[in-house]
């Protein structure tokens, strides 16, 4: 639904309209995010899944593409609330080895076609269902799942290395960025909504996208170092990294992701300008506050 035109011309005014209309696909996805914890209220306990968490989600899905319909929000803001829960299970929940691989063969399997299994693989079942209905999802279902399995094995690898002690150069730990999930989150976005150049570079388009994730890897790290030592998650600040050289690295992606975004620019504008708003949105809202509430 778009507001009525009230004359405001290309003024203020207009640019607040704008603003409006975006925080309103923010509230729109926010009651839907909620609707869908609750369809799987075992997965999202209140600590720390608190009101400001589905409030921050809405955000980032409504300004990374303020251009889109409540419907076409849906995917990546599913795609999102995903990633966190199982994040939370991988991070917070399990207590073995043979805990995060059953995770991790859960969710593949489900992915794959399956629909029985836990609540978190169900979950990414019903995810997968509503992708499977775009005309591209049959040729596009390998780049998904390959992306999901980068994901979810990122997660698996980085269990192992909290619990074995492991000494990681920064390098090394940027390699497995994966298991931060934005790019398997990107990848599904696209899938529901990317227009035909979007789809026809998918490749292409990951690489970018790997690099974006680099960034917010790293932005989070800074953002929430705190709490990642409450929580015992892995953090480029506790690999003996410092702040200086954090940020530095930073700018390097940042510089990467400028020229990588050339020809992405060329082909899809709004594609181009979804990936930047990732960077641009994070880095403003991480300024303030986490999306996690207190656990």
């Amino acid at each position: 639904m778009n507001p009525p035109d009230m004359g405001l011309g290309a003024g203020k005014f207009s640019a607040a309209a704008e603003l409006g209309r975006t925080c309103a696909l923010a509230a729109r996805s926010q009651r839907d995010l909620i609707a869908c914890a609750d369809a799987y209220r075992e997965l999202f306990p209140v600590r720390p899944f608190d009101p400001g968490f589905f409030s921050g989600l809405s955000l980032v899905g409504a300004f990374g593409s303020p251009w889109a319909t409540p419907e076409e929000l849906r995917a990546v803001n599913r795609a999102s609330l995903w990633i966190f829960a199982v994040d939370y299970l991988a991070d917070v929940v399990a207590g073995s080895a043979a805990e995060i691989d059953a995770l991790v063969s859960d969710c593949l399997a489900a992915a794959g076609g399956g629909d029985a299994g836990p609540p978190i693989a169900r979950f990414l079942a019903e995810i997968r269902d509503e992708l499977a209905v775009t005309p591209s999802f049959p040729v596009l279902h390998p780049i998904w799942l390959d992306q999901l399995a980068r994901t979810l094995l990122a997660m698996a690898a980085e269990w192992r290395w909290k619990s074995g002690g492991t000494s990681l150069t920064l390098d090394e730990y940027l390699d497995n960025a994966d298991g931060c999930g934005s790019s398997f989150v990107n990848v599904s976005h696209w899938i529901a909504t990317g227009d035909p150049w979007t789809l026809d570079h998918l490749d292409e388009l990951r690489e970018v996208s790997a690099e974006v994730q680099r960034y917010l890897r790293l932005l989070n790290d800074l953002a929430t170092h705190g709490r990642e030592i409450e929580w015992g998650d892995l953090n480029a600040l506790t690999l003996g990294v410092g702040r200086d050289e954090v940020t530095a690295r930073m700018r390097e992606i940042v510089d990467r992701c400028a020229t990588l975004l050339e020809p992405v620019r060329a082909g899809s504008p709004r594609t181009a300008d979804y990936l930047e708003r990732q960077i641009g949105f994070n880095t403003g809202f991480y300024g303030l506050v986490d999306y996690w509430g207190e656990l």
